[in-house]
């Protein structure tokens, strides 16, 4: 028998967790339901879940602070659910390393398809190999490597942390350089063409990581003003 995928459920109204359990147990998903955010990270590492719905707005420790912590030691995808529409507050949920960001109240098939739809991502996004294949899954320049197979950022010998989403991308533009891509290739290659958002999604990933890695001599993340950006080498 095919073992179901597992989804936390994490929102203090419990009708809200409820509702949404209900949903996507029709959908054949097993869930579990948690209402504030110190039982969240307890039930991440007892449940293991394959995704993560995640309120923001949590007694106790808030979801921000829960995303943040969830991702210093997993890649899980994270989904925010949230009545706050902000611009600042969707980019945020984002720079912490959600994989995406729906507004309540929400449409019970908007919110299935989006849960498939990250599942899918996430299933596809390339896995920790065999040493063998590591170096097809690796790029280098002068002071910096990026490895895909674990998930790590070296510069000038120094490990530099970045969430899953923002390393995908990086490697992706490193992987040709010089070649301009435009924020709806960018969008389609690391989110999936079934992502539901905008292209300020790139930008925000972007700004982020390069606060983190600054330009080299020898290379640099460039903008292409009105396309898009690229990885230059010089």
């Amino acid at each position: 028998m095919v073992n179901k995928q597992k989804i936390l459920i994490v929102d203090d109204d419990e009708n809200i967790a409820e509702l949404i359990s209900l949903y996507l147990t029709k959908e054949c998903f097993d869930t579990m339901m948690v209402h504030d955010g110190e039982e969240a990270l307890v039930a991440f590492d007892t449940y293991q879940p394959n995704l993560i719905l995640l309120d923001l707005m949590l007694p106790g420790i808030d979801g921000y602070q829960v995303c943040r912590e969830i991702r210093t030691r997993s890649a899980v995808p994270i989904i925010m659910l949230s009545a706050k529409g902000e611009v600042f507050d969707k980019v945020l949920g984002l720079e912490l390393g959600a994989d995406d960001y729906i507004l309540k109240p929400f449409d019970s098939k908007e919110l299935v398809a989006r849960v498939k739809a990250v599942l899918r991502r996430y299933q596809h996004a390339p896995k920790t190999e065999s040493p063998a294949a590591d170096k097809g899954k690796r790029v280098e320049y002068q002071g910096i490597v990026i490895n895909l197979t674990n998930y790590s950022v070296i510069v000038d010998g120094q490990n530099v942390e970045m969430p899953p989403k923002e390393l995908e991308l990086l490697y992706f533009l490193a992987s040709s350089p010089n070649q301009v891509f435009t924020r709806e290739q960018l969008l389609d290659q690391i989110w999936g063409y079934e992502y539901i958002g905008d292209t300020r999604t790139v930008d925000v990933h972007i700004k982020r990581i390069r606060e983190k890695i600054k330009d080299h001599a020898g290379w640099g993340l460039a903008t292409v003003w009105g396309i898009g950006y690229k990885f230059e080498t010089k």
